[in-house]
């Protein structure tokens, strides 16, 4: 059986959903790998979305919810590793 949504092939369940839904997955569920800033951005990103979807489509917002629930916990907090932070202070006392 073909699953097709709007005219394009859906390969497997979450581009379909994503088709049929007009919400792409990772950005409530992450990404495996992506860095601290790239967790941030998205984070900022489904954010603002999820409160879009929550005024105008309530069960697809429930649905975005679900995914963002459903990510790893390493997806869901963002990681430190690797983030360094100096105790130098920069600049020239007058």
């Amino acid at each position: 059986m073909k699953s097709i949504v709007a005219g394009q092939r859906a390969v497997g369940s979450d581009e379909f959903a994503e088709l049929a839904l007009g919400v792409d997955s990772e950005l409530f569920a992450g990404v495996v790998g992506e860095s601290a800033a790239e967790y941030r951005a998205r984070m900022d990103v489904a954010v603002e979305v999820l409160a879009d979807l929550r005024r105008e489509d309530p069960e697809l917002a429930a649905y975005a919810e679900r995914l963002m629930d459903s990510a790893p916990r390493t997806l869901r907090v963002a990681r430190r590793s690797g983030v360094r932070r100096s105790s130098a202070v920069l600049g020239v006392a007058a």
